[in-house]
């Protein structure tokens, strides 16, 4: 076997440093995304046996706060709170988490030792999302527990140095000595199974939980996804914080202001504030904001969260004992 693990002896769950950090029975873990990532796909994606995660990244700390409440209702299983540490009143996020006893906190968009000391004195695990080697190298540093290294092909915020997932990888597990999760372009057993083989200890998927029924962004957006095709995509705003996101109208407005040299005031001006939930929360395909990965156009289907998880595994499974198989 290629890569650090073992699965159990009946074949039904997977051990290594991942699994064991988290208390799940599967390697995978679903990522915090804005206006999508709510406790009802959450609880699906942990009571399935992976990591379900709240994404904090469009909630006020009140809305924060009933999400991890009405979560402890649906499942007794492990999940996590993505917090994106851009927000100036991040400080009211960081109360919420710690008054409600989130067990683990993926921080994002920030320097990690601005919290990671003060969550592991709570006795939270703490994980954080990197571009690049140079990065993960200072998590560590800070003390995380584990990092998630998000390639170039990832929906949402992106890094600026346009690395792939493939090269990512192996390039930070060089780097680092504590547990890594792969992020970005992943959306099968066979591509877990790749990442596993170059040195990842579990996946984080996003674009593939957006298209479930659990998943609480408008359904108007998950069928464009699932209608997307290759090239359909693109990494833009790079001036402010690179997004990957679907070609429509505005998408060809944020083109035509940086081809004509915008600048950072005039793109944040057009980006505005509800961009992101008019196209993802409320469905308006043409002048929303429309981030996903992508890998988008091989998703072909909207199913439960649940679902989704046993066919992962069960390819994965397929892959780590007949990795020529298709």
């Amino acid at each position: 076997m290629l890569f650090e693990g073992k699965f159990t002896a009946d074949g039904a769950a997977f051990d290594n440093r991942i699994t064991r950090l988290f208390g799940i029975q599967y390697p995978i873990i679903q990522a915090g995304m804005i206006w999508a990532s709510g406790w009802r796909l959450a609880a699906a994606v942990s009571n399935a046996g992976g990591l379900g995660i709240i994404g904090a990244g469009s909630m006020y700390p009140d809305t924060l706060r009933e999400h991890i409440q009405k979560y402890k209702q649906a499942s007794d299983k492990p999940f996590a709170v993505n917090l994106p540490l851009l927000y100036p009143d991040i400080e009211k996020h960081v109360a919420v988490i710690l008054e409600e006893n989130v067990p683990i906190v993926f921080t994002s968009a920030g320097n990690p030792k601005t919290w990671t000391s003060k969550f592991k004195e709570q006795g939270l695990t703490v994980v954080h999302v990197v571009s690049s080697a140079k990065f993960a190298k200072k998590c560590q540093e800070a003390g995380v527990d584990a990092v998630v290294a998000e390639g170039f092909e990832a929906g949402g915020h992106n890094g600026r140095e346009e690395t792939t997932t493939l090269c990512l990888i192996p390039s930070v597990r060089e780097s680092i000595t504590i547990p890594l999760i792969a992020a970005g372009g992943i959306a099968t057993g066979r591509a877990m199974y790749a990442m596993m083989a170059l040195g990842a200890e579990g996946v984080q998927m996003g674009s593939r939980f957006v298209c479930s029924p659990e998943a609480s962004s408008n359904v108007a957006f998950k069928e464009a996804v699932v209608a997307a095709n290759e090239g359909d995509t693109v990494l833009t705003l790079k001036k402010l914080t690179p997004v990957r996101l679907i070609k429509n109208e505005f998408y060809k407005q944020v083109q035509e202001a940086e081809d004509n040299c915008m600048d950072v005031a005039g793109l944040t001006d057009l980006l505005g504030r509800a961009r992101a939930k008019k196209g993802m929360f409320e469905g308006d395909l043409n002048e929303g904001e429309l981030e996903i990965g992508q890998i988008s156009s091989i998703i072909k289907e909207i199913k439960p969260a649940a679902k989704i998880v046993e066919e992962v595994w069960n390819e994965f499974r397929q892959a780590a004992a007949n990795p020529f198989s298709h």
